[in-house]
């Protein structure tokens, strides 16, 4: 399907880091400048926004250029970036937006043919798809006409006011030849949103400055600094001494640590991220041909609903994410997504039963043997199950090891498989070797994305090209909901339609949903005066979905020989990184741009 990926698959990137610990400042930071201090425990994998696909990157990229839209900051909703009005033809193929009068940070106007320069390089340039390639595969054609834009599609499609692309600056851009070698490391950088990049040293930190030239206006503080730590714990030791004022993404342990600290802020809502079990239920090619290694009683829906009902989420929510996180009855998609969120009720539900799971078992010939392990009903094969999770992970340590006392409830063996980020991701996306394997997906306000993870086309093909499969995945009638919701532009009628996608994948459990994990952050209260989360009511700041709480945050001014920041170069400020060298597949970075990683996280 994507001939791009193979052509990815066989690349990787070699990532070199130094093992030190934290510094400190190389300079005494300037007297009454505002810097924001911001903790992540990943690094910027590309500047280049066609090439990175990171979490940390993606976000960076957020602050330093404007888009089509944004999600509006109460609702969510589409609401104008660089786009200030838009319409769409009768037949939903043709939409034009209108381009604001606003410039670039060197003080060139933004133009419509800045956006059309920008869509076609990635429809054209193979390794310009990298990070955004499935967003503009619907597109027909795009031109400009003055401050008018027109997008053509091939067919309907009700995710356009949620384009996730980055526009760029065509007289910066249009120079460069070999995309796939870009780093874009020049600096300052030439932006259209509320930061410009300033100072990039990789693996340690990501300097940006205020962008005076910003069409909302300059934001209220003058530098914002994102400093690399190598694992969570160093960066809730730099929060707590000081080092840095705000860090995201935290797992239910760090969140604690913090909790009681007087000086900190505890962060605690609702997230964007559902964790759910991926089944290995008979996967398949593109072109229907059997693949990978997969138990075949997870073939049997039965078995599949089995396993569904032996499943304590509630006793995982509270033991295993200490609380922190609010238990699946159905959608992929989390709660805080409220015009999506499916969540089944009465009969349909599947709760915790195991007796219900083993009267299941039982009925469909399922025999428990005398070591109390089931077999399948022609007597062949146990029921002994692998359980793909990464390595150097506790959380999916802990819970493969409830998973196992519930299935060996039900006369079924859990035996836990470790593997590093890159080994997971083809083995779960592209060659099938596994059963049951941990996953989960940050969800964008447009769930769009995360339903074309289960379509059929979505699977790879023999050659293991193509992909971007969460499930292996195909079915008639999830396909054919899917082409209606892509069509309906009535809201209200195109969530009823995902609606009953999701209830779809709750009833056939090619994946089953655990619980929806918090959004966990925290903030120094001494330094940060003010920040406004997206959405406003109890969203997410760091882990939200757009620029606004790095647009609206105010911090205290330094003072002379205080904290706050760095006047002048940032060469001697480095985040405790381990030594050695990763190495880690461009294709495996596509295919895992939203799931979660061992040490990665990806958008």
């Amino acid at each position: 399907m994507r001939k791009w990926f193979a052509r990815l698959a066989a690349l990787g990137i070699a990532v070199l880091v130094a093992g030190q610990a934290p510094a400190a400042l190389a300079q005494e930071p300037a007297a009454g400048k505002k810097v924001l201090r911001v903790g992540a425990t990943q690094a910027v994998d590309s500047m280049n926004p066609f090439l990175a696909v990171r979490v940390v990157s993606t976000q960076i990229h957020r602050w330093m250029y404007g888009f089509l839209t944004v999600p509006d900051v109460k609702t969510l909703q589409p609401s104008p970036d660089l786009a200030e009005s838009w319409t769409t033809s009768p037949d939903g193929l043709t939409w034009t937006f209108k381009i604001r009068s606003a410039k670039w940070s060197d003080g060139q106007p933004v133009t419509a043919d800045d956006a059309a320069w920008t869509f076609n390089k990635i429809m054209t340039d193979e390794a310009a798809k990298t990070a955004n390639g499935p967003v503009v595969e619907n597109f027909e054609s795009v031109t400009a006409s003055g401050q008018d834009l027109t997008i053509k599609l091939k067919s309907p499609q009700a995710s356009m006011l949620d384009n996730p692309i980055p526009i760029m600056p065509k007289h910066v851009w249009e120079s460069v030849t070999d995309m796939a070698n870009y780093d874009a490391e020049k600096y300052p950088t030439v932006s259209s949103g509320p930061y410009i990049a300033v100072e990039h040293k990789k693996d340690q930190y990501v300097k940006l400055q205020a962008n005076p030239n910003y069409w909302r206006g300059k934001p209220k503080i003058d530098e914002l600094q994102v400093i690399f730590y190598d694992n969570p714990q160093a960066a809730i030791a730099g929060l707590k001494k000081g080092d840095i004022d705000l860090i995201g993404r935290l797992n239910p342990p760090e969140f604690q640590s913090i909790q009681n600290d007087p000086n900190i802020v505890a962060w605690n809502t609702q997230g964007r991220r559902a964790a759910y079990l991926q089944i290995n239920h008979g996967a398949t090619t593109s072109d229907d041909k059997p693949i990978g290694d997969g138990h075949p009683a997870l073939k049997d829906p039965k078995v599949r609903q089995a396993l569904h009902y032996a499943i304590d989420k509630q006793k995982i929510v509270a033991e295993v994410q200490n609380g922190l996180a609010k238990p699946a009855d159905g959608s992929i998609i989390p709660p805080m997504f409220k015009d999506f969120f499916w969540e089944a009720t009465g009969d349909e539900k599947v709760g915790y039963d195991p007796a219900k799971a083993n009267q299941i078992l039982d009925d469909a010939g399922y025999k428990k043997g005398s070591d109390g392990v089931r077999t399948t009903p022609d007597g062949k094969r146990k029921l002994e199950f692998r359980f793909s999770i990464h390595t150097d992970t506790p959380i999916e340590d802990k819970l493969a090891e409830y998973l196992t006392g519930f299935f060996k409830e039900i006369g079924v063996t859990l035996t836990t498989k470790k593997l590093d980020s890159s080994k997971f991701t083809e083995e779960t996306g592209v060659t099938a070797l596994f059963d049951i394997a941990i996953s989960g997906w940050s969800v964008n306000p447009d769930p769009e994305e995360v339903l074309a993870t289960h379509l059929c086309s979505r699977r790879p093909n023999a050659a293991g090209e193509g992909g971007g499969t969460e499930s292996f995945y195909c079915n008639e009638t999830y396909e054919k909901l899917y082409q209606e919701q892509l069509k309906e532009l009535d809201r209200p009628k195109r969530a009823e339609l995902i609606k009953k996608m999701q209830e779809q994948l709750y009833t056939d459990a090619p994946v089953i949903a655990l619980y929806y994990t918090n959004d966990l952050e925290g903030y120094r209260k001494d330094r940060i005066t003010s920040i406004t989360p997206i959405p406003e009511d109890k969203g997410l700041l760091y882990g939200g979905s757009g620029y606004w709480p790095f647009y609206t945050v105010d911090v205290v001014a330094s003072s002379a020989g205080g904290s706050g920041g760095d006047g002048g170069s940032n060469t001697g400020l480095i985040a405790g990184v381990v030594g050695g060298v990763v190495v880690v597949g461009l294709a495996a970075f596509f295919l895992t741009r939203r799931r979660k990683g061992a040490a990665d996280e990806r958008e």
